[in-house]
């Protein structure tokens, strides 16, 4: 890393693209119920606004990940943030769904690069413990961010209406990208690069380890992205919450995991690690329970559903921090291209799974619940095999408790 680049203003210039990331969506949310008036649309065709982000996204970030490995993280993310800004110029400009649509597969192309990559930033720079303990300070400082975004993107569609969100991003996007330019340093590439194809992405598939990690981070990512996706039509439209009070429904969840994440942060090392993921089936099976009991119930309590999925997001602190930075660090060459298989590969169930919760959805948390408590059985199924699965464990053991 070169020296005159303040190790400060890098850790900033990382948590503002991480900001911006998370509020790429959870700024947006709020504005569903006025954009379904607006241009008259099914809670079909508002979920579309999402999965054209996450569709623009994917196809991004598999060539985001090679570039990244091949030229360096910063170029990329700065070409990642120039089409991010012109993508929300098109969603503030919006005169139609159609470009609304554009406006937000256009942002899903830009935003894959500083999705996948800022991270990166610090694991090119530190040995796995540290990666960890930066991980969960990142989270804390993104979620929290995450928290406050709902309300301040409720409190804009209130009086700003849908563009005022909207202007927020790009103004956004303009400030990290700026601070990208002058921040992010480029670091030394390897002498001998591998070329640019897709078969690069072979070895990551050929790793049975690699590829168990990678399924039990995804399948215990969907809950809260289907969750949060579907709030707003579910507290908004259905439950009558009031749009000045539905973002602290929501903001509630990322609030938790931030504190929660700090607080980790600073005593990970003191455990072995693999105790503690061992340590996690009792919040599982709570979650489980607490998911199914509001399913079968039906519950129309909007505080209700938000204490119940709480407990999940509980259940989440220690595995995000932890696995992580492992998943990244399998294949050491190769971290551009395990990054963007995990965030494209989440990003593609997200769309799937909101597509179909939007699909079946008929104004009651049932059909929602369903699909979280799916995706948590399989969470748990993963978590199983990983904590008796060698090579994962062998990783985790890397990391001595101090």
């Amino acid at each position: 890393m070169k020296k005159f680049f303040p190790i400060n203003m890098i850790l900033v210039t990382v948590i503002l693209m991480d900001l911006l990331t998370g509020m790429e969506f959870d700024l947006f949310v709020p504005s569903f119920p006025e954009l379904q008036h607006q241009f008259h649309l099914s809670p079909f065709l508002v979920e579309g606004l999402l999965s054209a982000n996450f569709i623009g996204y994917c196809l991004s970030l598999f060539f985001v990940g090679s570039l990244a490995d091949y030229y360096g993280r910063k170029p990329i993310i700065l070409s990642g943030l120039i089409i991010f800004i012109f993508g929300s110029m098109f969603c503030l400009l919006g005169i139609s769904y159609p470009l609304l649509l554009a406006g937000r597969f256009l942002q899903g192309i830009g935003i894959a690069a500083p999705a996948i990559l800022s991270f990166l930033i610090i694991a090119d720079a530190y040995p796995l413990k540290k990666q960890q303990y930066f991980m969960a300070m990142l989270n804390g400082a993104m979620n929290t961010a995450v928290a406050i975004a709902p309300v301040i993107g409720s409190y804009l569609t209130l009086y700003f209406h849908w563009r005022g969100n909207f202007s927020v991003l790009l103004f956004l996007g303009i400030f990290v990208f700026v601070m990208a330019i002058c921040f992010i340093p480029v670091y030394k590439l390897p002498q001998h690069k591998e070329a640019l194809s897709f078969r690069g992405y072979v070895p990551l598939f050929q790793s049975k380890s690699l590829v168990l990690l990678m399924m039990n981070i995804i399948f215990m990512f969907m809950p809260y992205w289907v969750f949060v996706g579907m709030s707003p039509l579910l507290y908004i439209k259905s439950l009558k919450v009031g749009l000045a009070h539905f973002g602290y429904y929501q903001g509630v969840l990322a609030l938790v995991f931030a504190i929660g994440s700090i607080v980790f942060g600073l005593i990970i090392h003191r455990f072995e690690q693999i105790k503690l993921l061992r340590l996690l089936n009792p919040f599982y099976a709570a979650s489980l329970v607490s998911i199914a009991l509001v399913t079968i119930a039906n519950s129309s309590s909007p505080l209700l559903i938000t204490l119940a999925f709480l407990i999940f997001i509980i259940s989440q602190i220690i595995p995000s921090n932890l696995l992580g930075p492992v998943c990244l660090n399998f294949i050491p060459q190769a971290k551009g291209k395990i990054s963007a298989v995990l965030q494209g590969s989440r990003l593609i169930f997200s769309a799937l799974s909101l597509q179909i919760a939007g699909y079946f959805y008929h104004g009651s948390f049932r059909e929602i619940g369903i699909i979280i408590a799916f995706f948590i059985i399989m969470g748990m199924v993963t978590q199983f095999f990983i904590t008796r699965n060698q090579d994962i464990i062998s990783k985790l053991s890397q990391v001595e408790p101090t």
